[in-house]
């Protein structure tokens, strides 16, 4: 899974519309260069396969900007993707930063049912690595590498625990609450309040 098409995807559903320059300067923004390797050919390619995959629609707005609009299979996409990227762990953490930056759109309850499907993961891999740690006769710098993924699936658990219990204690607006950026198309474009 590609952490740029989940992202993409979110920031077009956020604003309802959204060109190009748009995304890329949120997702800079953000830092994603850094967490996500987001860069902009990866933003205008992923706008282009997104499109070409009938998650998108192009309108064109002005000469030389096109607008892209999530369609109903994009939402569906979009749902897809934050979904695994919230629950599965994996050893690159640009689709966790990417489910992450993106929480707001799943409901409360949601996120922490998705959370606690990574929790169960997360635990899963701490036991198979332990296990595999203790299979004698393996090499010492080998069983190293396990205690390594041991040592970071327990982080992971720790992280996503209290994640949950601040999820259940009210932190950050969820889709559906109040001062929430998860509804779709409820972003507002800098260049619309520039007007103002």
């Amino acid at each position: 899974m590609s952490a740029t098409r989940l992202l993409v995807l979110g920031v077009v559903r956020g604003y309802g519309r959204a060109h190009g320059y748009l995304i890329g300067n949120d997702l800079l923004s953000w830092g994603a260069e850094e967490w996500a390797n987001v860069k902009w050919g990866s933003i205008y390619h992923a706008l282009k396969q997104l499109t070409k995959s009938g998650f998108l629609t192009e309108e064109w707005q002005k000469p030389g900007r096109t607008d892209y609009v999530l369609t109903e299979r994009g939402e569906a996409e979009f749902r897809r993707l934050l979904g695994d990227a919230i629950t599965r762990p994996e050893h690159r953490p640009d689709l966790l930063g990417a489910g992450l930056a993106l929480l707001p759109a799943l409901s409360r309850d949601e996120a922490i049912t998705l959370l606690e499907g990574r929790l169960a993961a997360l635990e899963a891999a701490r036991d198979a690595a332990l296990a595999e740690r203790r299979v004698p006769g393996r090499p010492g710098h080998v069983q190293e590498l396990f205690g390594l993924w041991e040592h970071n699936a327990d982080s992971g658990i720790a992280w996503t625990r209290g994640l949950v219990e601040r999820l259940r204690a009210g932190a950050h607006p969820m889709a559906g609450e109040a001062g929430s950026p998860g509804r779709a198309g409820s972003w507002q474009d800098p260049e619309s309040r520039a007007r103002r």
